[in-house]
């Protein structure tokens, strides 16, 4: 787990102005977060009662294996706030008509494509006959890694995208371990984990896309009119667990493993894919 901030470049909050106003009781709030080091400051100031400290009443706190089911929990009018991979964010608003906003940027890139070495030396090498890839399905962050690939490179969709397997990241690194896969794209924790069966980082999300906005934290338009306060301490809570994790990524790699543990057992959320 220690190694997962190596690959995952945590960036300053970039914070969107909201408008003053003065103190209102504690709001309850339902706050779901992505199952992956992507969001590390929410884990962390879980972790550390930071929320809490603010003032901040979270009424629930739930864990998705993917950006794509947790848009779909956001489209629920229990969920207020989220810690999320943008691409998804983006489907939720412009495609689901969720009303949500992007109060602060987490972190940039974090996404890889890794491979079985001796079957692939090359990206041209996935148009191979034969060889099986792993993604999530349409819609996540990775997918559009995954095309972006298939454009920079002038790979044939045709010959690649009839292979793909669309299944979650726990069971691509599963199928990986199981011998059933000779690529996956991957966001981390995810593709860290994969080189430990022995794949090879072949590409990362910096190499395809310059200055990538990984995930963010998103609002309801409504908490934003309604409590602005309650979304001002959201931001700044996120920018010292931010900061916080830039300062100490060994401890922060150990907060991960702890609260990853908490949440999902043995490191498999309670939400699906």
């Amino acid at each position: 787990m220690k190694r997962l901030f190596v690959l995952l470049l945590i960036g300053l909050v970039a914070v969107i102005p909201i408008g003053g106003c003065a103190p209102k009781e504690e709001t309850p709030i339902g706050m779901a977060v992505e199952f992956m080091d992507h969001a590390a400051c929410a884990y962390v100031a879980q972790d550390k009662g930071w929320f809490k400290e603010e003032g901040l009443n979270l009424s629930s706190y739930e864990s998705y294996v993917t950006g794509m089911a947790l848009a779909s929990a956001l489209a629920r009018g229990d969920i207020q706030v989220a810690y999320i991979c943008l691409v998804p964010a983006i489907n939720a608003y412009a495609n689901a008509g969720v009303p949500i906003k992007v109060v602060a940027g987490t972190h940039k890139y974090g996404y890889g494509l890794v491979v079985n070495p001796k079957e692939i030396k090359s990206v041209e090498d996935l148009e191979k006959p034969g060889i099986r890839i792993g993604c999530v399905r349409e819609g996540g962050a990775v997918d559009v890694l995954l095309h972006k690939t298939l454009d920079k490179y002038k790979l044939n969709p045709g010959k690649i995208l009839n292979k793909v397997q669309r299944m979650n990241p726990p069971k691509q690194v599963l199928a990986i371990k199981m011998g059933q896969l000779d690529a996956a794209f991957l966001p981390e924790q995810w593709a860290t984990m994969a080189e430990d069966f022995g794949f090879k980082m072949l590409l990362t999300a910096q190499d395809l896309w310059p200055q990538m906005q990984g995930s963010v934290l998103v609002v309801k338009e409504r908490l934003i009119a309604e409590h602005p306060e309650v979304v001002k301490k959201l931001v700044k809570v996120t920018q010292e667990a931010t900061n916080w994790v830039n300062r100490h990524p060994n401890e922060a790699a150990d907060v991960l493993t702890r609260q990853f543990s908490a949440t999902g057992g043995e490191n498999l959320p309670p939400k699906g894919s």
